[in-house]
Formats: structure tokens, sequence, C-alpha cells
């Protein structure tokens, strides 16, 4: 039985219970920006899947306005809104999806509530279109990638995964497309790669890889421009399969 509340007063978080449980160690997750099309596209797309999902947003209001959303996509999910640094506490793993302009002054902002032994998943990209250029062209970052600029920001013993780079926005929130895509994990730790793919192979058709240390996420970032490029002349959604790997990859 499904229990909403009728309605969610200004700055209150919206709760919604459902009897229904996922079993398993990562039943639940945290996507900080959430409101944005990615956040919220993975959003949908795991509450579909039955994971628990909390909404983070640098406001209350924000934060419960995606969840309702989410909730009016999914009507027997378990989504709930929450301020951004309360929403990293949450979970064991949070996923952080924001424009790069905010990467750096979010991470701040959360490492404040983030404990040894979280996971952070960042699909963070550092386009140029975060200071005014092109989407197709990358920003230098001085660690090498963002998500070892994470790394360096959140406290000792949260593990950082890189992941969701060439995965459409439009095709994630689309519940009526077929995902036929792989998703690029680039990490330092196996074993944190293994619970995020555990995670994200919830979603149908999405086939998590193993794509080495987290020093490769500078390549898998950039690969988010190129597929920006690709679609913008086919005026398409396309994503990235790899060929020629076995049958099973975890």
């Amino acid at each position: 039985m499904v229990h909403r509340p009728l309605a969610h007063p200004p700055g209150r978080t919206i709760r919604v219970i459902y009897s229904a449980r996922v079993s398993g160690p990562d039943s639940s997750v945290t996507i900080i920006g959430a409101s944005g099309a990615l956040g919220f596209g993975l959003a949908v797309r795991l509450a579909a899947a039955g994971v628990a999902v909390t909404v983070g947003s640098r406001d209350h209001g924000r934060a419960n306005e995606a969840a309702a959303r989410a909730l009016a996509a999914v009507p027997h999910a378990t989504v709930g809104g929450m301020e951004n640094a309360e929403a990293a506490a949450a979970n064991e793993i949070v996923v952080l999806s924001v424009p790069f302009r905010s990467h750096h002054e979010t991470l701040t902002q959360i490492a404040n509530t983030m404990h040894a032994g979280q996971l952070l998943v960042d699909a963070t990209v550092p386009l140029a279109a975060a200071v005014g250029g092109k989407p197709t062209r990358m920003l230098g970052v001085w660690q090498g990638s963002a998500a070892q600029q994470a790394q360096e920001i959140v406290p000792d013993g949260v593990a950082v995964v890189a992941a969701l780079h060439t995965v459409s926005a439009a095709a994630l929130e689309d519940r009526a497309r077929a995902l036929d895509e792989d998703v690029l994990l680039a990490g330092d730790r196996r074993a944190d790669k293994a619970r995020v793919a555990a995670l994200l192979n919830r979603i149908d058709g999405l086939r998590c890889v193993d794509a080495g240390r987290l020093e490769m996420a500078r390549i898998t970032e950039s690969l988010t421009a190129l597929l920006i490029a690709v679609n913008v002349r086919h005026k398409a959604h396309a994503g990235i399969r790899l060929t020629g790997l076995p049958d099973t990859l975890w």
C-alpha cells in the first residue's frame, strides 16, 4: 500500500512509504542534481527499478519539486527530496550530476556530511559550456578530470567512481525508449565499481564496463563532448556499445 501526503508544505521533505522494499545493501541512492536532465532521468529509471531515491538540491523547494515530478512519472516509487548536505548523508551511494561550474561548490558543501565508506558516483563533465564556450569542447582540469577533483575534496575513506558520461539524459528520461548501451566506470578499486555496476545494472538496457582506474575519467568525461557533436549532426541521442567483451563482466 502506498501512502502519499496530500500536500507538501514549503521547505519540507517529501516522504513516500512503499511497502515493497528492495533487498540488498544498495537498494537506495542519493542523486545530487536530480533537478537537472541527467540526474532526473536517472532518478526516474532507478525509481522504476525499485530503488529508493533521495533527490538532493541546494534548495528544499527544488528538491521537493523534482521528487514530485519523479513520483508523477513513477507513481508507486519511493522518492524523497532533501537539501544537498542532508541528502548526501542519507545513503551509501551518492550520485553527483551537476554542471561543472557548480562542481567544486557542491562538493565542498556535501563533503561536510559525507563519511568514510560511502561511494560518490561523479557524472560531471568539464564542458566549455560552463564558461560560455561550446559544449563540444572540454575545459582543462588541474587534477586531470572532474572525478579526480572530486576525490581531492571528499573526506578520507569516500571513494569516487566516474560514470554515466556517455548516457543521454533525454534517453534516460524517456521511459518509452529502450536503452542499449554501455556505462564506462572508472575508479581505483574494482569492488567500488562493482557496487556501482550492481546499482546501475538494475536499469534495463544499461551494461556497466570497468574502464580502469580513476585517472581514466579524463578520457571517459571527454567522450561526452564527442557524443554531443555526433548527436547534433545526426539529430540523435546516441550512446556507446563496446564489442568483443566476455558475457560475464563482474
